[in-house]
């Protein structure tokens, strides 16, 4: 982190004196308010107060993906969201007096390990709210990134008889492309493509990344490695590595993604996704031979691999080298040893195209702008 030196000292009273729309919601507001004005504000938070404007409480992006983990609804109230705060570093809000000097908010944030402080007056009113990322505007994440691209896409055929499916078109662009965007747009400067199939293709597209705003390296499997075998191949770094499949079209917040995986102190953060599963008969639920109940076409909910993972660059070091390994062999592995590894749920949308209605799903989402 840089030092206190480097800030821009007007940035809080800038933070303070912007709108406040899009900051704040009252207890009885849903889950699904609070989203969307995270989405709204950019920030990360937004802050519950009374109809006086005096804070109660907040909730963070990360407050809301442990709620989903919990199985609260998006119709619950914020309020409810109090309890599941318990298992934070900080349960009750870390707040400042609006006109904190930057050096002060800053070494706070250190101190109390969080990304954002709403600025209250005397009355505890809010004013504002300032980030880190308004304190160090030209910090990026420590982050390297990996895209797993050498899949053969079989199951689209024939869309992939010449192309690589990461090169499969996505209006104007390949989405190949639209994922190295999503990435620079995190602050994430250092790419490595894993490739195999057609492999030529993509490093004829993308060269050595200069055109995108990236650095691109490229590892090529002269068999498939699976999941994770690539990663053996790294160059040695301490870097923690994101690393996404590359039939994966999605918004997914990155940097929220990492913000997470700090919070929990995990070697290693599993995206995963809330899918529902519609059992086609009825189920009987049953005490040895006796029925206690049935259950008509219930809905089964679960939360599936979203083939998206953050891990610690340690981590890596533990797949063997040159052979096939797959991101399953390693969370086991690693839970095995005593590892943490967590959970982050995406609520952003996500679609695997490796099939070809998913791929047509994706471009009537790209042309409807749902994503």
């Amino acid at each position: 982190m840089a030092t206190a030196g480097t800030i821009r000292t007007k940035a809080p009273r800038r933070a303070a004196r912007e709108p406040l729309k899009g900051l704040l919601v009252e207890p009885t507001s849903s889950v699904r308010d609070a989203i969307a004005r995270i989405d709204q504000n950019a920030k990360g938070i937004v802050l519950v107060v009374d109809r006086r404007r005096r804070l109660l409480g907040t909730v963070t992006d990360g407050d809301i993906r442990r709620a989903m983990l919990a199985g609260f609804n998006l119709t619950d109230p914020v309020q409810a969201l109090r309890e599941q705060k318990t298992i934070v570093p900080n349960p009750e809000p870390v707040t400042a007096r609006a006109g904190t000097e930057p050096a002060a908010l800053l070494r706070l944030m250190q101190e109390r390990q969080v990304r954002q402080i709403p600025l209250l007056d005397g009355e505890r009113r809010v004013v504002g709210v300032v980030t880190i990322e308004e304190l160090l505007p030209e910090q990026s994440p420590p982050l390297r990134a990996v895209v797993m691209a050498g899949g053969y896409g079989k199951r689209l055929r024939p869309l992939t008889n010449d192309l690589p499916k990461a090169l499969l078109p996505m209006g104007e662009r390949p989405l190949l492309e639209l994922i190295l965007h999503q990435l620079r747009q995190a602050g994430i400067r250092q790419i490595s493509l894993t490739t195999c199939y057609k492999a030529e293709l993509i490093v004829q597209h993308f060269g050595d990344g200069k055109e995108f705003g990236v650095e691109i390296r490229y590892i090529n499997e002269e068999e498939p490695l699976g999941t994770a075998g690539a990663l053996s191949l790294l160059e040695a770094s301490d870097q923690p590595v994101l690393v996404i499949n590359g039939d994966i079209l999605t918004r997914v917040n990155f940097l929220s993604m990492w913000n997470f995986h700090r919070e929990h102190g995990a070697d290693m953060t599993v995206a995963v996704r809330e899918q529902e599963f519609s059992v086609p008969y009825g189920v009987v639920e049953g005490n040895g031979v006796t029925v206690t109940g049935i259950s008509e076409k219930p809905m089964v909910k679960h939360f599936i691999n979203a083939g998206i993972y953050l891990l610690e660059a340690p981590m890596c070091r533990l797949i063997p080298r040159g052979r096939r390994y797959d991101m399953t062999d390693l969370i086991t592995r690693l839970i095995s040893d005593g590892r943490r590894v967590v959970s982050f749920p995406i609520r952003e949308y996500w679609l695997d195209i490796g099939h070809a209605e998913n791929y047509q799903k994706a471009l009537d989402d790209l042309a409807n702008q749902i994503v």
